[in-house]
């Protein structure tokens, strides 16, 4: 204890605690070193006296090397791997997509009455080959005229149809017909239908149009007359658009393809040199920019009196 002579309390204590923990350590690796492996106990009793016999037995392994409940149970040994080898359970493979969703399919409509409801029966080609028809259009009220059609598979027994009416027609070739059309059937403007077929309906072509057009009138109004004694009248004209009087008589050529056929109180007729047999007339309407006596017919005793004189 002379360690502690001269030494305050405070240093004595701290010497003490030293001396204590460094004895503490020793003893616990002594027990690491040479206390972790206990022999075991063989308790041996006997009939008259209960004895207890503690002896110490070393086994040694026949290999030569550490047993493994000797190893963990040293805490110096490394750390043995652990290996672990899950289990797969079996299953069944996936029947379906887990993402995919559900789509109904469309409803197919039920119709409500299937009786009427039929199929379609495509149009069978005609046996005949209407190709073209010459004129294409024509004027109505022009008269007869000839038509000619051109085509294929034509024969002696197919005839020109003009909607219902069957005209009067010419074989020409398998490739051509003609026919005489009656003025009566242009009479008015409109389009025709043309076919080619016989009587029986067997053989029959494909409708092409023919187009009847109203003839152009003139573009003049009758708004007055000049009468003379010998009842060569003159008619006074104005164009529609225009301000200008014109005075006509018969034979003259008004808008350069109308001729005057006829005059009158009542009307003006007119014929159109380019198109026969189309007549116009032109009704006497009046002018609101002459006098109600010039507006009137006006019947004169003298031809040489002049028509503009206040006398008359």
């Amino acid at each position: 204890m002379a360690a502690l002579e001269g030494k305050s309390p405070a240093e004595r204590n701290k010497m003490i605690a030293a001396i204590v923990l460094g004895s503490v350590a020793l003893l616990s690796l002594g027990y690491m070193f040479f206390g972790s492996n206990p022999a075991p106990k063989r308790t041996t009793t006997n009939a008259n006296t209960q004895t207890t016999t503690t002896t110490t037995q070393t086994t040694v392994q026949t290999t030569g090397m550490p047993r493994p409940e000797d190893v963990r149970n040293n805490p110096l040994s490394p750390p043995e791997p652990v290996v672990y080898t899950p289990a797969v359970a079996g299953a069944p493979e996936a029947g379906r997509n887990i993402f995919a969703y559900y789509v109904k399919p469309t409803p197919t409509p039920t119709p409500q009455n299937a009786e009427t409801i039929s199929t379609p029966t495509p149009t069978p080609t005609p046996p005949v080959l209407l190709a073209s028809v010459q004129p294409q259009q024509v004027f109505a009220r022009t008269g007869d005229f000839t038509l000619t059609v051109t085509g294929d598979k034509f024969t002696p027994a197919t005839h020109i149809f003009i909607g219902d009416t069957e005209v009067p027609t010419k074989f020409v070739s398998p490739q051509q017909l003609t026919a005489d059309v009656p003025g009566a059937l242009i009479s008015f403007e409109g389009s025709r239908q043309i076919v080619v077929k016989t009587t029986d309906g067997q053989l029959y072509s494909n409708p092409l149009a023919l187009n009847v057009q109203q003839p152009p009138p003139p573009n003049f109004m009758f708004v007055g007359i000049i009468g003379k004694v010998h009842h060569n009248d003159i008619a006074v004209l104005k164009e529609k658009n225009g301000t200008e009087l014109l005075n006509v008589q018969l034979g003259d050529i008004i808008g350069g393809h109308y001729r005057v056929i006829s005059i009158s109180e009542r009307e003006v007729i007119v014929t159109d040199t380019n198109l026969r047999n189309v007549k116009h007339k032109l009704p006497f309407t009046g002018d609101n920019s002459r006098t109600p006596q010039q507006g009137r017919p006006v019947v004169r005793g003298n031809e040489d009196e002049d028509p503009d004189d206040p006398q008359y």
